[in-house]
């Protein structure tokens, strides 16, 4: 599939307009644009970056957004699409990580940090044979958690905390002190998306973590610099192959378990 770049400038109003470099009539056109930065900035750059290609008479404009903005799990009123989704799992990629990775893999239990979790790691504790564990919190604001509970047995074994998206990362470190104390060998993190804001790094720095792994749906070159235990999952193989397959009219299932060579 070629490669077009979109140029996108601010006028002397500082709006954002773009300039296509070739014609993109009759193609099928694919823009990459993930939620994360300056969201706002990047959601309505998006936005013109589409409305550009449809009208330069392109075929079908497909966004393919490695970070969803606005789509954290605590907002309630995320809306319908009436448009194809198809929405891409990580899952594949964790388990491949975790077994090229981690030696003692084979002896870890899988972590949920809240019970909103739990369907997540069942179905990795599941795929690599061993056991679950979850911990339930009790939040007093949004950010902030008053106290957790640990339900499952990590004693003398691998911990490895598994959730969709870490910001100021209070919960899975507080949840990585739990489990030291509970008598995990090694803690882990996997998260998919990697916010860290605020005090973040700090907190990852000072934690008991063997490693935070995140997949590379968020630019994490930056934060990689102050911070050693940050690794990261290339998911750039998943985002090929999904284009691929949307654009021959494939399925994009076998996405759902495998991961692309």
């Amino acid at each position: 599939i070629p490669c077009l770049g979109l140029e996108l400038n601010k006028n002397s109003y500082s709006t954002d307009f773009v300039e296509i470099g070739e014609s993109v009539r009759g193609e099928d056109v694919y823009i990459i644009q993930s939620g994360c930065g300056e969201i706002n900035d990047n959601l309505m750059e998006l936005l013109i970056m589409i409305n550009a290609c449809k009208i330069a008479s392109s075929s079908r404009v497909t966004a393919v957004i490695p970070c969803f903005p606005y789509a954290r799990q605590d907002k309630k009123d995320k809306g319908f699409f009436d448009i194809p989704v198809d929405n891409l799992y990580a899952e594949p990629a964790v388990l491949q990580w975790i077994k090229e990775n981690i030696l003692e893999w084979k002896n870890c239990i899988i972590v949920s940090p809240d019970a909103g979790g739990a369907k997540r790691v069942t179905s990795i504790a599941d795929r690599l044979n061993v056991e679950f564990a979850l911990i339930h919190k009790e939040r007093k604001k949004a950010n902030e958690v008053d106290r957790m509970v640990l339900v499952g047995d990590v004693k003398d074994r691998v911990a490895i905390l598994v959730d969709d998206m870490a910001d100021t990362c209070g919960t899975i470190c507080h949840a990585a002190d739990k489990l030291v104390s509970a008598g995990a060998t090694k803690v882990y993190a996997i998260l998919t998306h990697g916010i860290f804001s605020g005090p973040a790094i700090s907190r990852i720095n000072n934690a008991s973590f063997e490693a935070v792994v995140v997949t590379n749906t968020i630019p994490q070159e930056e934060k990689m610099k102050h911070c050693p235990k940050i690794q990261f999952i290339d998911i750039s193989m998943i985002l090929a192959e999904a284009i691929r397959r949307t654009h021959n009219g494939e399925s994009v299932s076998y996405l759902f378990s495998h991961v692309p060579l």
